[in-house]
């Protein structure tokens, strides 16, 4: 009879030792799932910053051409006459 609760509680044991090894696996898995996460949002951020910088330059670009268009339209006397700032 003595060794029917040991034997019960080895039982339990090994139970519970199986399950801490599967949850044991279970976040080594989630940690390097998590790890991929991480790595592609590195990923997007990098991008948006190109993606940023590349706005930048467009930016720059348009205003040099609305520059050279405001200059050739006053050349040729085809900008328009600024309207009074009512007082």
């Amino acid at each position: 009879m003595a060794d029917e609760p040991d034997n019960l509680v080895l039982v339990y044991l090994r139970r519970i030792d199986a399950k801490v090894d599967a949850l044991a696996q279970r976040v080594d898995d989630l940690t390097h799932r998590m790890s991929a996460v991480e790595s592609g949002l590195a990923a997007v951020r990098r991008d948006l910053g190109y993606l940023a910088e590349a706005d930048a330059r467009l930016q720059s670009a348009f205003d040099r051409l609305r520059q050279d268009v405001d200059r050739i339209e006053r050349r040729l006397d085809l900008a328009e006459e600024p309207a009074p700032s009512p007082l």
